[in-house]
């Protein structure tokens, strides 16, 4: 099967560096197969015959025990990406509205680890407003930013949803599914 691993707060502001060539090595030493890697943000692709939740964890630990640091790791299979990418919650007239106004992107994904309790998610109602927005599906909460995602209070609460997240821009996660689509070749 193939797998997506994003690794949350991997090279981010000068902290938990990892050189993606280490980090493929790493990975094809516990048996993972076709790793690729795309930008220094954190995000392989591999294919593999375990499990999510064992190949989450053994990834995890075996980063920790390389780079002595720890990181979370959110794995999403080939098909579940696909999914993502096709199913967007926004319409093309809101991304694009908010693409002609935002600084840098505006349209992103929170990959959780698990889905949060239905009252959790609804919290977030709280730092919706004119300028950021979201949408929850399963494990996925798309957030969509007229103006920029730093400093959003949105984004901040995303941390306090009980279970590990890392956020991907729109262009990462359709890239990420290019990639995947020519493995499946």
């Amino acid at each position: 099967m193939i797998y997506i691993a994003l690794l949350r707060g991997v090279n981010v502001g000068g902290k938990n560096k990892i050189k993606m060539a280490e980090l493929r090595h790493l990975l094809e030493s516990m048996g993972l197969n076709r790793v690729q890697t795309y930008i220094q943000s954190g995000n392989i692709v591999f294919e593999s015959n375990d499990n999510e939740e064992s190949l989450q964890k053994q990834i995890e630990k075996k980063i920790e025990e390389e780079f002595d640091f720890s990181v979370s790791v959110v794995l999403r299979t080939a098909l579940e990406l696909e999914k993502i990418v096709q199913n967007c919650p926004f319409s093309e007239k809101e991304v694009s509205e908010a693409e002609a106004l935002a600084v840098g992107e505006s349209l992103y994904v929170a990959l959780l680890l698990e889905s949060p309790p239905l009252e959790t998610i609804e919290r977030l109602n709280n730092y919706k407003n004119q300028y950021e927005t979201y949408k929850n599906e399963n494990r996925e909460v798309y957030l969509l930013f007229y103006n920029s995602i730093r400093n959003s209070k949105l984004a901040n609460q995303l941390q306090k949803l009980g279970t590990p997240v890392t956020i991907r821009n729109w262009k990462t996660l359709k890239k990420l599914n290019t990639i995947v689509s020519t493995m499946n070749i």
